[in-house]
């Protein structure tokens, strides 16, 4: 959702570096790539891990953490009107509750894969996603 749909959908704003979109991509791949070579050639589960409870509340997690990271990123889209500028503060959906919606429900997303999967890949990618996006949340909020 992030490295494909979210690009498409969002309004005209602050060009992005040439360089900072390569090394984004970049990392997307890679991080692609690793995930799916762990779960791949690797991970190991039991036949019957899709019943697992810890593989259900993952995929739990993962399920609410998307639908919170896509209603969030909706709420943020909508914010200004087309040619709007200045910042005002989001209303509505988890931004009730925190301030960075859209990043509590990206790394809900993660720690949520995470579980559901198991692997130590998976969960080393889950923390990074915390430091990155909760330091970036942290500045959102002040």
């Amino acid at each position: 959702y992030r490295a494909l749909i979210y690009p498409l959908l969002i309004r005209e704003g602050k060009p992005t570096p040439f360089f900072t979109f390569v090394l984004a991509l970049l990392f997307c791949v890679y991080n692609g790539y690793l995930q799916g070579r762990s779960l791949s050639n690797y991970a190991k589960y039991p036949s019957g891990w899709l019943k697992d409870p810890c593989f259900i509340t993952g995929f739990m997690g993962w399920l609410i953490g998307m639908a919170v990271n896509i209603h969030s990123d909706q709420i943020l889209r909508n914010l200004r009107k087309p040619g709007e500028t200045g910042y005002k503060i989001p209303r509505g959906g988890m931004f009730e509750y925190v301030s960075g919606a859209n990043f509590f429900g990206e790394i809900l997303e993660w720690f949520g894969f995470a579980l559901a999967c198991c692997t130590l890949e998976s969960l080393a990618f889950a923390l990074c996603t915390l430091f990155i996006l909760g330091s970036r949340a942290k500045q959102h909020h002040q």
